[in-house]
């Protein structure tokens, strides 16, 4: 008998669009699986499932069920295709959990963490993996230019603290253009980061269980025609996403113990892509996604390809971790 699989995607932040393209793909690849998929978009205003003909059946938030025709849709798991809140910062893993209803990313206390860019950098710091130097602000804080440059640097990178996709993000070059770019990512969240510029290769690295193994896949190096990996750059091909990376084997596989080590540590689930600065041959990580993007252009679809997987096998194989945890 067919499982029920809900693909919820949308969400509460900027990357709403995004989400949605992500769960469309999802849902296209799964259409003629081994499970009855419904796609669900969550936003602010409402949970409702469409189907075909453009029938809206909206969602019972006390169980997360849908009842079509008269006939009740309990579902078996969640497939998770939410970038940004409530599907990256552990709202719905919680949720979810609460439910006793299996989902396909992360549980709540990893999403949150890796979502907040300075807690997650801060709790793999202590196993000595690398990072940019950082300073830290909150909305409301004094900002003091001087002993920002002082400790970061020019050029420097300012980013919203909890968002994706490059939203918020700017590089500084001058100090007398460090307000604006405060400004811009104050205007996605309340708190930001800012790191210094670390002239390195760009290598994005996916994460995975796939029949139970954790499985490293081919990486991906990033090369952006703008001044670095921007919204424009991700997504309006702005950019060439080489996979697999040029890169030395010794440097692969420094990367590649490291990117595993984290999902580790931290007892990750579900599929992960982490963000590297190769400085000639030392790695420094950049940041951590548990719910990457899964268009067609998307990396971590790329990468698994690479490693021998279609979008089918790689949506599936999440499903069935995810209902065999």
């Amino acid at each position: 008998m067919k499982k029920n699989v809900a693909i919820i995607m949308g969400g509460y932040s900027s990357e709403y669009a995004i989400s949605l393209k992500s769960g469309a793909v999802v849902k296209k690849h799964l259409k003629d699986s081994r499970y009855h998929c419904y796609g669900i978009v969550i936003s602010e205003k409402e949970w409702v499932h469409s189907n075909d003909d453009g029938e809206r059946y909206p969602v019972n938030k006390h169980d997360f069920s849908i009842t079509v025709k008269g006939q009740k849709i309990i579902f078996d798991c969640v497939f998770n295709a939410i970038h940004g809140t409530p599907g990256e910062d552990g709202l719905l893993q919680a949720y979810f959990g609460l439910l006793n209803i299996p989902q396909t990313s992360c549980d709540h206390y990893q999403a949150a963490l890796t979502f907040n860019k300075r807690d997650f950098l801060s709790a793999i710091k202590p196993y000595g993996i690398k990072s940019a130097t950082s300073y830290f602000l909150n909305y409301g804080d004094k900002i003091d230019g001087d002993e920002i440059i002082d400790t970061v640097g020019l050029p420097c990178f300012v980013k919203a603290n909890r968002a994706g996709s490059s939203f918020g993000i700017s590089k500084v070059y001058q100090q007398q253009d460090l307000k604006d770019a405060i400004d811009k990512a104050f205007a996605e969240d309340d708190e930001i980061i800012i790191e210094s510029f670390l002239d390195g290769t760009e290598v994005s690295v996916g994460v995975i269980r796939y029949k139970g193994n954790i499985t490293v896949l081919p990486m991906t190096e990033i090369v952006s025609e703008n001044d670095f990996f921007d919204y424009e750059a991700k997504y309006q091909g702005k950019s060439q996403e080489i996979t697999p990376a040029r890169i030395t084997s010794a440097q692969e596989q420094k990367v590649a113990a490291i990117a595993k080590n984290i999902y580790e540590k931290l007892k990750m689930k579900g599929f992960t892509r982490s963000e590297f600065i190769l400085v000639e041959d030392e790695p420094y990580i950049l940041e951590m996604n548990t719910t990457p993007g899964l268009t067609e252009e998307s990396i971590l679809p790329q990468q698994a390809k690479s490693y021998g997987l279609d979008m089918q096998q790689l949506f599936e194989s999440a499903i069935e971790e995810a209902l065999n945890k």
